[in-house]
C-alpha cells in the first residue's frame, strides 16, 4: 500500500490549519489539530491544548484511512503527486465521495486530462462555492498533474 509523501502532507497542512483546541468545522462539527474530527467518545481526551506534535499523529492515523481507501477504490497505477492528491481530496471529503465520484471513474479508466476538471466540481457546501475549497482543489489538481 502506498502512504502519503511529506509534500502530500504539507499541502493537507496548509489547507486544514492548525487549532490546538476544539473548534467548529463548516460543518459545525468538533474539530481539532489539523482537521481531525473529534468522535463523542473522544470528547473527554481533548478538554486541554493539544501541541502539533499530538496533531500531527492524530493527522497521520485520520490520513490511513483515506490511503486505505484510495488503495480499494482505484484501480489505476498512480504517480506519488496523484496519490497524495487523492489522500488530500479523500480525507477532506471522505471516502464515499471519493468512491461515488466521477474523478474515480475517470482516473480508473485513465482519463488524466479530465480528473483535473473533475477536482473542481467539489468546491460547494450548502449549494454555494467556497473560495478555501477552490483553492484546495486546484492545488490538488495541480499536484495530480505534476
Amino acid at each position: 500500500m502506498c502512504h502519503i509523501s511529506n509534500k502530500g502532507l504539507q499541502l493537507i497542512k496548509q489547507f486544514e490549519g492548525f487549532s490546538p483546541v476544539i473548534y467548529k468545522d463548516s460543518a459545525d462539527l468538533p474539530t481539532i489539530g489539523y482537521g481531525h474530527l473529534v468522535l463523542p467518545h473522544e470528547l473527554p481526551s481533548f478538554k486541554n491544548v493539544i501541541t502539533k506534535s499530538q496533531a500531527e499523529a492524530l493527522l497521520k492515523a485520520d490520513l490511513l484511512v483515506a490511503e486505505n481507501a484510495i488503495s480499494r477504490l482505484i484501480a489505476a497505477p498512480l504517480t506519488q503527486n496523484q496519490f497524495d492528491a487523492l489522500v488530500s481530496f479523500t480525507f477532506n471529503l471522505g471516502a464515499g465521495a471519493l468512491q461515488r465520484s466521477t474523478l474515480r471513474a475517470k482516473i480508473n479508466i485513465q482519463e488524466h486530462s479530465a480528473v483535473l476538471i473533475e477536482f473542481l466540481r467539489w468546491v460547494y457546501a450548502d449549494g454555494r462555492i467556497i473560495p478555501g475549497l477552490v483553492r484546495r482543489r486546484k492545488a490538488e489538481a495541480e499536484l495530480y498533474a505534476s
